[in-house]
């Protein structure tokens, strides 16, 4: 549970005033270019666009309004089972759309193993969500009810990291405007393959808050994720490999990889044609 550490002469502190979802979203998402890839894949793929869209672990749905706002023929689907965060984006992303555009973004306060959708034409499971599935089996059954809700020719996306540096227990820092966001990879167990990562924002005046968010998963690699999806049906499945600056750092570019780099940090996208 997120904890913020308060100041000691009873004014509210940063951490007291932040909203962790916003904190979030500065962080760690770039919704525009998820979007934004996945309609461009989709159209070299298809040779069409997309218009229908479902996001597994929607969150605050912000995907799904980026999706809407893509394009006015579009329509998105948002699947979560917190109740709370997605009331969170019914207020504060959906509620910030045109007024017409709100009825295209539907939210499902449902399991993703047990939602019944419409076929779309992709869904996406993204920021690694999807591992909280720690066994073959788990993951083969949600892979295949994915590939069931989709379009015949539908698109199923994924995002994964991986490199030498995911094995170990650490903390990165990253600074963003007004805060310094930390990610802590706590434990790591090399027999199961479990990872347990936290969260944690701290900011200027000091303060902090602790365990923001925290995730019990497991580390999937790209090999056993292209196994499953082709066990579960999937026609055809490509990685997407980010590519680098000048500093070496990723550049928010993907293109299609067979093999790939020893990096000790990478970001891919894997994707699954029905």
């Amino acid at each position: 549970m997120a904890r913020a550490e308060a100041n000691k002469i009873g004014q509210p502190t940063m951490a007291e005033q932040a909203d962790l979802h916003e904190l979030y979203e500065e962080a760690v998402q770039n919704v525009e270019g998820e979007i934004e890839f996945l309609q461009d894949t989709f159209r070299e793929l298809k040779g069409r666009d997309a218009v229908s869209f479902r996001e597994d672990f929607c969150g605050t749905a912000s995907a799904s309004c980026e999706w809407v706002r893509s394009g006015a023929g579009r329509h998105a689907i948002g699947v979560d089972i917190d109740r709370k965060v997605l009331e969170w984006g019914r207020r504060n992303r959906i509620g910030r759309l045109p007024e017409a555009d709100r009825p295209r973004v539907k939210l499902l306060n449902e399991d993703v193993m047990r939602v019944e959708t419409g076929p779309v034409d992709i869904i996406a499971a993204l920021n690694f969500s999807y591992w909280i599935f720690k066994t073959r089996d788990a993951m083969r059954d949600y892979f295949s009810r994915v590939r069931d809700s989709l379009h015949e020719g539908g698109v199923l996306f994924l995002d994964a990291y991986g490199g030498s540096e995911a094995f170990e227990t650490q903390k990165e820092k990253t600074k963003c405007d007004g805060f310094t966001y930390v990610w802590h990879q706590a434990k790591y167990e090399p027999v199961t393959g479990r990872t347990v990562c936290h969260i944690d924002f701290r900011f200027p005046d000091g303060s902090k808050i602790k365990r923001a968010f925290s995730y019990d998963w497991r580390l999937w690699t790209l090999p056993e994720l292209r196994e499953l999806l082709e066990e579960a049906g999937f026609a055809k499945v490509r990685v997407y490999w980010e590519g680098e600056d000048e500093d070496g750092e990723g550049d928010g570019e993907f293109s299609e990889e067979a093999t790939g780099e020893a990096d000790p940090a990478w970001i891919a996208y894997v994707v699954g044609e029905k």
